[in-house]
């Protein structure tokens, strides 16, 4: 099976490239992310089917 290109220059880009380091990541506090998420499979789920249930 024939490959465009040699295998001896593969990743030869990705190593020229200077690394730069990552921004550190701003995630919400555990007690909100928790809250935020109860909130969206609970409260709102269970809100959205009765909706559902009363149309019907």
């Amino acid at each position: 099976m024939p490959s465009h290109g040699s295998l001896t220059k593969a990743g030869k880009v990705r190593s020229q490239t200077p690394k730069i380091p990552p921004k550190p990541k701003k995630g919400l506090p555990p007690r909100r992310r928790n809250k935020r998420n109860y909130l969206r499979r609970i409260v709102y789920a269970s809100a959205q089917a009765a909706s559902q249930t009363a149309e019907a």
